[in-house]
């Protein structure tokens, strides 16, 4: 069930209602069942995996917090550890199977061995990085004495569960959100408004930019040896994915915010204005919060973070980089794309003192308008450059698409009507440069500090329906549909 579909329209209401008019002891249960639901619209059966996933994780953190009590730090190691294989050795058989055996297959004709025939007729589950990663951080939290142990197994279910943020995050921890199932949460019309003015923005993030975005970034990059595919239009394409992929994601992430906040939930932040960093480690501390702080906790720190010499965390940062990469995707190019990542912090760290030599020379010093302004360009460009990788088909179509790029140079497209051979007419293509510039100013208003939601509740009855009004009207006459109405997927849950 996607959010931008009518049975989602439908079952959230419903949902909602329901849980708000029956006993706080059994509402537990019913979002429960509602949330197995929402995920069994896509696979059923592909629901026994979660809850398998949910079985191990749930008995791993009984069997860690039992061991503790009895002072036994062997056996909470081992049940640590045979919660993580477990369940990533279940990710690595549907995600990562047959890109292991294509790449085992390369090794082997290259030495003249006989090749694997894959066997598995498997597909990738909907969400499964996701509630799995959810899933372990509670077991290592219960092991680093973070969080208690849940005793009870429907409300773990729950918290592995949860619908809003189930199939493309945030990406929960125990210490938030699992706390949060034992509350009491009780009707408070003001914070229904708010979820709802930011499943709102969500909706309009989503069908109004992302989906219209998506027309002229498919059309470059699913032909990259397309005659239209200048230079010029590549990067075009390519900036226009940054907006895509940005507006598709932290719309998934707005919604599901504003879904558990009608409920009385609360999720944390996934997005903060990333592309006005000033730094692409800026830019991983605004971008997916919930995957860069898991992977900065589980993995970052364990291997070492910053504590055991500067070449030592330069290799933590590749590692980490790298299977964030994986974790996106079973492809190379997703490799490239984190790998990249993690080179310009390396690079950037090596180059900072030159950098700040040339900065104070150049621009007058680093808080200077010029100066963050560089910053800020700077970082975009490199994000944008990253993309590519992640948004081609493969690794060979990234590398024509960036030949084209650097060697067919076109600035007549702006003016010979190559735009609108792109999949978006004039009209279309002002909406979404219009859609663009309100993205812009919302953003700007964000990175300023400003409390939109706070401000915009302290305005005037007309106001706030004038704008309700006209946002809602955006996405219905403005938002993009397909045939027959059909709702457009959102990019993450490939991952």
């Amino acid at each position: 069930m996607l959010f931008n579909s009518i049975d989602f329209i439908v079952f959230f209401p419903i949902v909602s209602l329901v849980y708000f008019l029956i006993p706080h002891k059994v509402r537990y249960l019913w979002l429960l069942a509602a949330s197995y639901y929402f995920y069994m619209c896509w696979n059923p059966q592909y629901a026994l995996l979660m809850l398998t996933s949910t079985c191990i994780t749930f008995a791993s953190g009984y069997m860690i917090s039992r061991a503790a009590s009895k002072g036994k730090e062997g056996r909470k190691k081992l049940w640590v550890a045979l919660s993580f294989i477990s369940n990533l050795a279940i990710l690595f058989m549907f995600k990562y199977y047959y890109f292991a055996v294509i790449n085992i297959n390369r090794v082997l004709e290259a030495v003249g061995l006989q090749l694997i025939t894959p066997r598995l007729g498997i597909l990738l589950p909907v969400g499964i990085s996701f509630y799995t990663f959810q899933a372990l951080s509670y077991t290592m939290d219960v092991y680093r004495n973070h969080v208690k142990v849940e005793r009870n197994f429907l409300k773990y279910a729950l918290f592995v569960s949860f619908f809003p943020q189930l199939v493309a995050g945030p990406i929960e921890r125990s210490s938030n959100l699992l706390s949060q199932v034992h509350e009491k949460h009780s009707f408070d019309g003001k914070r229904v408004v708010r979820g709802l003015q930011l499943m709102l923005w969500g909706y309009f993030q989503k069908m109004v930019i992302a989906d219209r975005a998506a027309y002229v970034v498919n059309a470059v990059y699913n032909s990259p040896e397309a005659a239209s595919s200048s230079g010029l239009v590549v990067v075009l394409a390519t900036v226009l994915f940054a907006f895509q992929i940005y507006c598709d994601f932290a719309s998934y992430s707005n919604i599901a915010i504003g879904a558990a906040e009608v409920m009385g939930f609360r999720l944390m932040k996934n997005f903060d204005t990333p592309y006005f960093s000033r730094s692409v480690s800026e830019f991983w501390r605004r971008w997916h919060i919930s995957l860069s702080t898991w992977f900065r906790d589980y993995l970052y720190i364990p291997l070492g973070g910053n504590r055991k010499g500067r070449v030592r965390k330069y290799i933590n940062l590749m590692i980490v980089f790298l299977v964030s990469g994986l974790w996106h995707g079973a492809s190379w190019n997703f490799v490239i794309w984190g790998g990249l990542n993690g080179l310009y912090q390396v690079v950037g760290e090596i180059t900072a003192p030159v950098r700040t030599k040339l900065r104070a020379r150049l621009s007058g010093g680093r808080e200077t308008f010029s100066s963050k302004l560089l910053s800020v360009l700077t970082t975009f460009a490199l994000t944008c450059f990253s993309w590519i990788f992640f948004r081609a088909n493969g690794t060979g179509e990234a590398l024509i698409l960036i030949r084209r790029m650097f060697s067919e140079f076109n600035p007549w497209i702006f003016t010979d009507g190559t735009l609108f051979a792109l999949g978006l007419d004039a009209a279309d293509m002002f909406v979404l440069f219009a859609s663009l510039l309100v993205l812009l100013l919302v953003s700007v208003a964000k990175y300023k500090g400003m409390q939109l939601r706070q401000w915009f509740s302290g305005q005037g009855l007309w106001f706030r329906y004038t704008v309700y009004l006209a946002a809602i009207f955006s996405v219905l006459i403005f938002g993009v549909y397909g045939a027959l109405f059909d709702a457009a997927q959102f990019i993450y849950f490939q991952f």
